[in-house]
């Protein structure tokens, strides 16, 4: 009796086998197709976004009559960059948005260093509170605060100036907030220990926090210096004189300006000199910045 069983059972077992190895199947199947489809839609999107790219690098080294016209050669010249340099202050531009960026960067560190390290580690009346302000503060867009930016700086006689270009951007709530929870995650065996071996305050932040959350501080060092290099419509506004204008609002001028307006190649290769340091810097350190980002993460 039990032998009959046996011999009945085994069809069963074997279809079941058959069913689950058919839906096994299915499952690698359709997952290689969302793979797939996944695939491709990124690689489309980044055809894309490469294609204007290449289009300007394009027009940027052709001559001006080979690169508006519909003939294809191989033809390429310097001219272009030479007549936008020689055409436009961009020299001046540079050293602007070089002072600018790096004036910004220096001290939003410096700042966002400080405050996080209270938020996370000092203990006072409110300071929960006055986090929760700080965090309200990233769902403010910066355009919205350029009209109260602006009368501030005219009543403290600082429009046209570096340091009203760079002073909105001094603090940065969104800085603190990483770097808040990069110092939440620190043992704080660490702090006691150092502590007990008559370690100060800063003597914490220097030795320890600092060094410690590295990855942290080149990742909002990426982002922050991209789009201070970036910026446009809060130079445009605060900036009247080549001396205080960077790179963005000199490239809008001599873009809209009468003698290069219809000048395509012209209007390209200054767009180039624009965007080449930032895209070049990102060539050459892109895995320190992967790096950094993928050592970022937000717990706690």
């Amino acid at each position: 009796m039990n032998q009959m069983e046996v011999q009945l059972g085994r069809p069963r077992m074997n279809s079941r086998k058959q069913i689950l190895r058919g839906s096994q199947f299915s499952i690698n199947v359709r997952r290689i197709v969302v793979q797939t489809l996944w695939h491709a839609c990124m690689y489309i999107l980044g055809l894309l976004w490469l294609i204007p790219m290449v289009w300007v690098v394009w027009t940027a080294f052709r001559p001006k009559d080979a690169a508006l016209g519909f003939h294809w050669t191989w033809e390429w010249t310097w001219d272009n960059f030479i007549t936008v340099w020689h055409g436009a202050p961009f020299g001046h531009y540079y050293l602007n948005t070089l002072i600018l960026t790096g004036g910004v960067l220096s001290v939003q560190l410096f700042s966002l260093t400080l405050a996080a390290y209270a938020f996370a580690r000092v203990r006072f009346a409110g300071r929960d509170v006055v986090f929760m302000l700080f965090l309200v503060q990233i769902m403010v867009p910066p355009d919205v605060l350029i009209f109260s930016n602006y009368h501030v700086l005219k009543e403290l006689g600082l429009l046209d100036t570096k340091l009203g270009v760079m002073l909105p951007y001094f603090a940065s709530s969104f800085g603190i907030f990483l770097l808040r929870q990069a110092f939440k995650q620190l043992p704080y065996e660490l702090e006691e220990a150092a502590r007990v071996e008559g370690c100060s305050r800063l003597g914490l932040l220097w030795r320890i926090y600092v060094p410690l959350s590295r990855p942290v501080y080149l990742s909002f060092a990426v982002v922050s210096f991209s789009y201070h290099w970036n910026n446009f419509l809060w130079p445009l506004i605060v900036t009247n004189s080549v001396e205080n204008r960077p790179l963005t609002v000199g490239l809008a001028l001599f873009a809209k300006s009468t003698e290069s307006g219809g000048q395509w190649t012209e209007v390209c290769a200054a767009t180039l000199l624009v965007v080449a340091p930032i895209f070049i810097g990102f060539l050459i350190f892109q895995r320190q910045f992967i790096s950094s980002f993928m050592h970022s993460g937000i717990k706690g």
